[in-house]
C-alpha cells in the first residue's frame, strides 16, 4: 500500500528539507501518549511526566487525539518557520472549519475518516456522524468532539496555550538537544538533493520513500493507498529526532504533502523462542492480517470498525484477529458495549525493529 504524491514538473527547489518546532513538539507529544511505540525514550517520557503541573498534564490528556493516533493535519507545518511561536501563529490563521474538521479526523480515529463539505460546524447530520464517530472511540474523545464542536475558538485557544505551556515545561531543553543532530541531517538531505537529485535524496529519508520510476511520483509506504499532488506548492520534508519508527504524511485533500521522517537510530531488540516467532510470523503472512495490525497500531479499533474500514464481514475480521490474539500479538478492552483491539508492541518489538517500523509507519 502507498501513498503516491504527483510531483509531474514539480522544480527541484519545491522539495524542501526544513526543522519544525510545532511538527517535533508534536512528536514528542505522541512520545507521551505513546511511550510504548518508543521504548528507547521511556526514561524520557517518565521524566517529563513526573516533572510535569497536575493541570498541564490533565490538557495534554484531554487534547491527546491531535497527535496519539495520528497527528492532526496543522500541527506537521508545510513551510516551518525558525520558531514555535510563529508556527502556532501559522495555525491561528487557519479558519475555524479547516481546523475543526482536521482535528476530528485524528479525535474520531484515523486519516480513513472523513468530513466532506458542509463540515460539522455547518451541518448538523455531519455534526451527529463525527459525535457517533467520536462516542465509538470513548467517552473523552466524545466529550473533546462536543467541546469543539460548541464553542471551537475555546478549544484552540486552549491548545494552543497547552502547547506554549509545554514549550516551558520540557520542549525548550529537548529541542536545544535536538536541534543540532536536526542540522545535521538537513545538511546531508539538501547536499544530495543539491548535488545528486531527488532520488537519492529520497533514498536518504527512509527505505519507505522512494521516487517512482517515472520520476512523476514520490511513493511512500503507508497503511492504505492514497494519492495527492504537490502542483504549484511543493513537497516539504521535516527531520524529527523523536519520531522513529513512524513516517508521518500530511495527505489530505487542501493540505500541502509533508513527510516527517525519523533520524534517530533504532535500538536492537531482544530474541524472543523461535516457536514464538514462528507462530507470529504465521499470523502475519495473510495480507489482511498485516493490514488490521497496521491499522490497530494507530489506535484501538472495534470488529465493527475495522469491517467498515476495510470492506470485510464481520465474521471474517473476528477470524483474523482471533489468529493475531492467538499470536500475542493483540491485545482487547471492553468499553461499555464496544470492545477495543489494539496493537501489543511488546510482543512486536520483540519480533525486530524493521517489522516494529513497518507496522508503526
Amino acid at each position: 500500500m502507498t501513498l503516491r504524491i504527483d510531483i509531474t514538473g514539480l522544480p527541484a527547489e519545491r522539495l524542501r528539507f526544513a526543522a519544525s518546532p510545532l511538527a517535533e513538539l508534536t512528536a514528542m507529544l505522541h512520545v507521551l501518549a505513546e511511550p510504548a511505540h518508543h521504548p528507547r525514550l521511556a526514561d524520557w517520557a517518565g521524566d517529563v511526566w513526573s516533572g510535569l503541573p497536575p493541570e498541564l498534564a490533565e490538557r495534554l490528556r484531554e487534547a491527546e487525539f491531535l497527535w496519539r493516533s495520528s497527528r492532526a493535519d496543522f500541527l506537521v507545518p508545510a513551510r516551518p518557520r525558525q520558531t514555535l511561536a510563529e508556527e502556532l501563529d501559522d495555525v491561528d490563521r487557519i479558519d475555524d472549519e479547516t481546523y475543526v474538521t482536521a482535528a476530528l479526523v485524528t479525535t474520531c480515529g484515523s486519516n480513513r475518516v472523513h468530513f466532506a463539505a458542509p463540515s460539522p460546524l455547518a451541518d448538523p447530520a455531519a455534526r451527529e456522524r463525527a459525535l457517533d464517530l467520536a462516542q465509538a472511540r470513548g467517552a473523552l474523545q466524545e466529550a473533546f468532539a462536543e467541546r469543539l464542536l460548541a464553542d471551537p475558538a475555546a478549544v484552540r485557544a486552549r491548545v494552543r496555550q497547552t502547547l506554549e505551556e509545554c514549550a516551558e515545561a520540557f520542549f525548550e531543553a529537548a529541542w536545544r538537544g535536538a536541534a543540532v543532530q536536526l542540522a545535521t541531517d538537513l545538511r546531508l538531505k539538501n547536499d544530495l538533493l543539491k548535488h545528486q537529485g531527488i532520488g537519492p535524496a529520497l533514498a536518504s529519508v527512509s527505505g519507505a520513500v522512494t521516487l517512482a520510476p517515472d520520476g512523476d511520483s514520490i511513493l511512500v509506504d503507508k497503511l492504505q493507498d492514497n494519492a495527492t499532488a504537490a502542483h504549484g506548492t511543493g513537497v516539504t520534508f521535516i527531520p524529527s529526532a523523536f519520531g522513529r519508527p513512524h513516517l508521518v504524511a500530511v495527505h489530505a485533500a487542501g493540505w500541502q504533502p509533508v513527510v516527517q521522517y525519523p533520524v534517530a537510530e533504532p535500538t536492537p531488540s531482544d530474541p524472543v523462542p523461535l516457536e514464538t516467532v514462528t507462530l507470529r510470523l504465521e499470523a502475519l503472512a495473510h495480507p489482511v492480517r498485516l493490514r488490521l495490525l497496521r491499522t490497530l497500531a494507530r489506535g484501538p479499533h472495534t470488529p465493527g470498525e475495522l469491517a467498515d474500514a476495510w470492506d470485510l464481514s464481520l465474521p471474517e475480521i473476528s477470524r483474523h484477529l482471533a489468529v493475531l490474539r492467538r499470536a500475542g500479538l493483540l491485545t482487547s478492552q471492553r468499553q461499555g458495549r464496544y470492545v477495543h483491539y489494539t496493537l501489543n508492541v511488546r510482543e512486536t518489538t520483540a519480533l525486530g525493529t524493521d517489522l516494529l517500523a513497518a507496522v508503526l509507519r
